[in-house]
């Protein structure tokens, strides 16, 4: 379930990027005034879940098929939230690695054996046959933006909006400057510090972008995130240009300024990360 303080990462598609029925469907969900912006979504997102769930959590209900949707150049583009599919996952997720009394408190056997069978059902062959390659549109981060989701921004592509009622701060590019640049910068991560951490999560975002359509635009909103920053701090940040810093120095052998420019980036970030545990 969306937190209120998270930031997403987002492809659009165009329509062409689904099948008949889909096309239709989003068509008919645009002209009807139906598309919600992201600045509501989370919120509605969050609210559907909880009461679809209901207060027992003992089966996964179907969710509103619905979508962020932007215009571009002309071109519809269409963002689905995929809503039961991911609270499938989110609820498999929650198991992993906890103890079963435990688990079992937090997900009841019943909906965890029910969001298995919606995830293993996505994933299967058929339909992968008779829908495409399944994918999910939008990747959340709660408390924080992960660090290589900047990679695929410009500092230029950044839309920062200040009013007290619209406040936001979103980049958006096209998915093919996107992918270069996460390229470029799994190229540079592999020559010089190999396969850490850091460069395995470049590369999962690499391979992500590769699902899509190659007219689509990828979106990174810093979502409710803003609630937390000052106008002035969202107005300096400059995130996307450290790590572009940090890159340039690793690829140029500089590591005194790659070095200088991650540590920034880091306790930026774990400042607005240490929110999550005050009172």
């Amino acid at each position: 379930m969306p937190s209120l303080f998270a930031s997403y990462l987002r492809v659009y598609e165009p329509l062409t990027a689904f099948d008949r029925d889909r096309q239709a469907y989003w068509r008919r969900y645009v002209r009807e005034g139906r598309a919600v912006a992201p600045l509501e979504g989370p919120g509605r997102q969050r609210t559907s879940v909880i009461e679809a769930l209901g207060a027992g959590w003992t089966r996964l209900p179907d969710l509103p098929d619905e979508a962020y949707v932007l215009e571009a150049d002309d071109t519809l583009l269409v963002c689905p939230w995929n809503l039961r599919i991911r609270v499938a996952e989110a609820a498999l997720s929650a198991r992993d690695g906890v103890p079963s009394v435990i688990a079992d408190a937090f997900v009841p056997p019943v909906l965890a054996g029910q969001a298995k069978a919606v995830v293993d059902d996505w994933r299967s062959g058929a339909r992968v046959l008779e829908h495409g390659v399944p994918r999910l549109h939008e990747q959340t981060a709660t408390w924080g933006v992960p660090l290589r989701w900047f990679v695929l921004f410009e500092s230029a592509e950044r839309e920062l909006v200040t009013h007290p009622a619209r406040r936001a701060l979103r980049y958006r590019t096209e998915i093919s400057k996107a992918r270069r640049r996460s390229s470029r910068a799994l190229s540079v991560l592999r020559k010089s510090v190999g396969e850490a951490p850091i460069t395995e999560a470049v590369e999962e975002a690499a391979r992500w972008l590769e699902e899509f359509h190659p007219r689509s635009v990828v979106e990174l909103d810093y979502g409710g995130l803003v609630r937390l920053l000052s106008d002035e701090t969202l107005t300096a940040d400059d995130s996307t240009e450290l790590v572009a810093t940090g890159l340039t120095g690793l690829s140029r052998g500089e590591a005194e300024e790659a070095s200088t420019a991650y540590d920034r980036l880091v306790a930026r970030w774990r400042a607005v990360q240490l929110l999550e545990r005050c009172n």
